[in-house]
This record gives structure tokens, C-alpha cells and sequence, in this order.
């Protein structure tokens, strides 16, 4: 229904008498009015495009279908509640578009939840909040559909096409408390953090899945094939059991880099706390050498000093050497981003910020929902490629000529 001039006489009226904020946008504030007219104006133009005909128009006469009265829905916006009139069909198939069937919310009071729930807020503390600032109720099963709504945007994430070629993925996986069958189990979110071609940062997706293996990892693997990936230059992984053989499986020329601060922290644990500050001191001088002869050549001295002592640290580093020394092979700026999984491990810092509220997660969509929310903060901050990128790209392009030039 469109304003009459007296009632367009009146609405000015009461702008110019309104002295603060709530006599603009109080419960028959002017504003109030004029967004409910405007929606009203909307959806009699909608059943109009429907129909096919003008309100009291001969032309629907015989037509098979009319008008049939309206209906009151109270929505709630950020300015508060706001009840309209919502035109009916005889036939029960108009639909309205610009306030849709079982939708109360409007405005940006939707993505206000949503981004509260991002912040790690609760249900009940989302509900407070709301109803202090906007003085409106809503109901726990009201903010759960809400955030219900970002499971369809995580699957589309997690499906989309990726890059053929990323010359570095790091590889990790950060364990949170879910429920499951009535019991509380330990679950692994597993995240695959890329750097693609032009230097920047790509989350290639979240998996929830049982305690970290490589059989989960050789499944993810898989699916990033299968979502376009050719091809990848060099992963960064943790000390996981059959790790790095999942990963020959699926791209068997990949050069798999172990972690070198998580070898660090797994020798620590055989080594007596008396004694730690010295094997370090020796230790460094494996992992900082110039070159890999070098550093092999610190390790076999290292082993001749403390390998009888303490033989588990030893051969767990020689045993696993060559993946533990793959960057040696590349200048110092690669070198720093791929001899730890540190910058997947960032990311994971983040995401225990905003978990940290939740000691138990109900269910894997909940734990999804959250990290899905969390990352999606974050990557507003990874406009920029990461330094050096320029140099370390050519240095690539040269390595890697015949797997990453036609890309570039």
C-alpha cells in the first residue's frame, strides 16, 4: 500500500519532531513505517508479476487464479520488529522473494549472528547479546538455523576446483573433543594449507576424521586430485607414520619435507634434562649446516658422541634422513618456509583462539562450522604474497622447470 500525502504529511512531522535515535526507530517510529511500506510496496509488485494483473483489474476475471486477502509476519530487523502484510493467492503459489517463506530475520542481523558465532561466541551468548543491543529475542533453534546456513557454503567451499599446480602444501592436523554416539572421542581436523603460483596462501579445505593417520591422509590426498590438482613440488609434514608414503602414492614426484621442530621435540623426549642443553648445542650444528654433507657429517658426529646414550633419538634422525634433509637442496629463503610446518601451524593458533571457548563440540558440523568461520577471518588478512616470493618462484622455475614453467 502505497503512503497517502496526508500520510506522507504526517511522516515528515514526525521526523522533525523525533529528538533521539528510538523516537526514529521506536516500536511506530517513522523509519519503522517507511520500511514496512516499502516492503509491503514490494511484495504487492511481486503478486502482481505472479498474477499476471493489476489489483482489481477486469484482466483477472476467469483467470484461474486471484488475490486472496493477506497475512501478518513479524520479522525482526536491526532496528527491531517490524509486522507486515503479506498478499495471498487463491491458489496457494505465490511465494515471496524479497521476504521468503519461514525467513523472520532482515537486514544485516543474520551476518551479525553469523560473525558473532565466528568469534567462538555460544548460543546463549549470542541470544544475550542480540537482545542487549537490539532488544530483540531469538531463540536458540533461531541461531543455529542461522549458522546452519554456512554448512551449504562449507560444502561448496570444499567441493570447488583447485590450481593444478601449488609449489608447497603444508600438511598438519589439530585434534578437538566432538560427541559422538553419546560418547566424547577425540577427532583430527585435517587442513591442507597451500601456496599457489603467484605466492599466496590457499586453504584447500577442513576434513573431520578419526585420530590422525596416514590412510585418512592418503583419502584427502586423493580428493584433491580429484578436485584438479596435477601436481605438487613440495609438501611440509609432521613425523606421521606412512606420511610420506601416502604421499608417493598419489604424487609420486613430490619432495616430502619433514618437520625439523618436531623431530626436535621428539628427540627432547629421550634426552635427560641434564643433558639437553649440550645435545641441542651438537644438534644445531646438524640442522643449520651449510649444506647436506655438511649437516650429515655434524649427524654422523653426533651419533658417535651421544649414540650409545641415547641410540632412539639418533636413529629415528637417520632413519629418516633423507626426508628430514630434502631442504637442503634449496636457497635459504625456501629453506626457512619448508623446514617446519609453521605456517600451518599459525593458522592452527588461530583456530584455537576462537575454539577455545568449547571444550566439547556436539557433533562434526558444529566443529566444521567454527573452523570454516575461523579461517574465513583470517584469509581477509592473506591479500599480499608472502616475502621473497618473487625470488623464490624463479628459484623454482628453474628446480621444478619441466613441472611448473608451462603454469607460470
Amino acid at each position: 500500500m502505497h503512503f497517502s500525502d496526508a500520510e506522507f504529511e504526517q511522516l515528515r512531522k514526525e521526523i522533525e519532531k523525533a529528538k533521539s535515535y528510538s523516537d526514529l526507530l521506536g516500536k511506530d517510529g517513522p523509519i519503522k513505517k517507511l520500511i514496512k511500506n516499502s516492503l509491503e510496496q514490494v511484495l504487492e509488485a511481486e503478486m502482481k508479476e505472479h498474477l499476471g494483473y493489476d489489483k482489481n483489474s477486469p484482466a483477472g476475471n476467469n483467470s484461474g487464479n486471484s488475490r486472496n486477502g493477506k497475512s501478518s509476519k513479524t520479522l525482526k530487523t536491526d532496528e527491531g520488529e517490524i509486522t507486515i502484510d503479506i498478499p495471498r493467492d487463491r491458489n496457494g503459489e505465490y511465494e515471496p522473494i524479497i521476504v521468503p517463506k519461514h525467513q523472520r530475520l532482515i537486514g544485516d542481523l543474520e551476518n551479525k549472528v553469523i560473525s558473532m558465532y565466528a568469534k567462538g561466541m555460544s548460543t546463549r551468548d549470542i541470544q544475550m547479546h542480540i537482545e542487549d543491543i537490539y532488544g530483540l529475542k531469538l531463540s536458540a533453534a533461531s541461531v543455529s538455523n542461522i549458522t546452519d546456513t554456512i554448512i551449504s557454503m562449507v560444502k561448496e567451499w570444499q567441493a570447488r576446483p583447485l590450481e593444478e599446480v601449488y609449489p608447497i602444501v603444508f600438511l598438519d592436523a589439530i585434534h578437538y573433543k566432538v560427541k559422538e554416539d553419546g560418547n566424547v572421542a577425540t577427532k583430527a581436523a585435517y587442513t591442507c594449507l597451500g601456496i599457489d603460483l603467484q605466492g599466496h596462501k590457499d586453504l584447500l579445505g577442513i576434513w573431520i576424521g578419526e585420530a590422525e593417520s596416514a590412510k585418512f591422509w592418503l583419502n584427502i590426498l586423493n580428493e584433491l586430485r580429484n578436485r584438479g590438482v596435477k601436481d605438487i613440488l613440495i609438501t611440509c609434514v609432521d613425523g606421521l607414520k606412512g606420511f610420506v608414503e601416502a604421499i608417493g602414492a598419489v604424487f609420486p614426484e613430490t619432495i616430502v619435507q619433514k618437520c625439523i621442530i618436531h623431530q626436535i621435540r621428539y628427540s627432547l623426549n629421550y634426552i635427560a634434562s641434564k643433558n639437553q642443553k649440550e645435545f641441542m648445542c651438537d644438534l644445531k650444528k646438524v640442522y643449520k649446516a651449510p649444506t647436506k654433507d655438511d649437516a650429515f657429517f655434524e649427524l654422523t658426529k653426533l651419533d658417535e658422541k651421544w649414540g650409545k646414550k641415547y641410540p632412539l633419538p639418533i636413529k629415528s634422525w637417520k632413519s629418516n634422513w633423507e626426508n628430514l634433509s630434502a631442504y637442503f637442496q634449496f636457497p635459504q629463503e625456501i629453506r626457512t618456509m619448508i623446514y617446519t610446518t609453521n605456517a600451518v601451524e599459525a593458522l592452527h593458533r588461530q583456530f584455537r583462539k576462537v575454539t577455545k571457548a568449547k571444550t566439547i563440540f556436539p557433533n562434526d558440523e558444529a566443529l566444521t562450522k567454527m573452523l570454516f568461520l575461523a579461517f574465513r577471518d583470517v584469509s581477509r588478512k592473506w591479500t599480499s604474497a608472502i616475502n621473497n616470493w618473487p625470488f623464490i618462484i624463479s628459484q623454482l622455475s628453474i628446480i621444478f622447470e619441466n613441472r611448473i614453467i608451462d603454469f607460470l
